[in-house]
């Protein structure tokens, strides 16, 4: 028998950004260790900017919706909330005190030292 009211039953959307940058690749990264740790589900940032249906669905499905940005652009938060979908948690990379730059070549101290910021 199975307890439906559970709260460990919840699903974490993690919705990051994947830009041009070291922040954007960190905060993709940092989506995919979460989502191996079992800390929530990596969703289709773009795919709620294409507004594709079956990936809208998955979105407003989720009891908590997690944005990942690298940078005060926030252009995944904006791409969740243009497609009307409340953001729970808001994560900026760079107030994490990594500094944005073009080197996309990730380090895994990198990706270590986000997590542990995120302490998600």
């Amino acid at each position: 028998m199975t307890d439906n009211n559970c709260c460990c039953s919840s699903v974490v959307g993690i919705f990051p950004c994947s830009g041009g940058s070291n922040v954007g690749q960190l905060a993709n990264q940092a989506a995919i260790e979460m989502t191996k740790n079992g800390k929530g589900n990596m969703m289709c940032t773009v795919g709620i900017g294409g507004r594709i249906a079956g990936l809208m669905k998955s979105a407003e499905g989720a009891d908590e919706v997690v944005a990942i940005d690298g940078c005060p652009l926030n252009c995944a938060k904006k791409t969740l909330e243009n497609a009307g979908i409340d953001v729970s948690k808001h994560i900026i990379i760079t107030e994490l005190g990594i500094k944005k730059n073009k080197d996309l070549d990730l380090k895994q101290e990198q990706v270590n030292e986000v997590l542990e910021k995120i302490n998600f």
